[in-house]
């Protein structure tokens, strides 16, 4: 089972281990999740969201400034 990753310039499809979150696809990428918005097949989700087979996964950088 897979599911696709964008971000940057990734746009991969990941083989999708079992029970697998986007806090630990956060954790694989060695990201923080107090930098980015996730994104679930265009919804937005919450760290702790089960990834499913399919699923597009868009992580967006948070632009701080002022």
């Amino acid at each position: 089972m897979e599911f696709k990753l964008k971000y940057k310039d990734i746009d991969e499809t990941w083989e999708l281990p079992e029970s697998y979150t986007i806090n630990d696809l956060l954790d694989d990428l060695e990201l923080s999740g107090q930098s980015l918005v996730c994104k679930q097949n265009g919804e937005l989700v919450i760290e702790e969201t089960e990834i499913q087979p399919d699923d597009e996964i868009h992580l967006i950088q948070i632009i701080y400034g002022g």
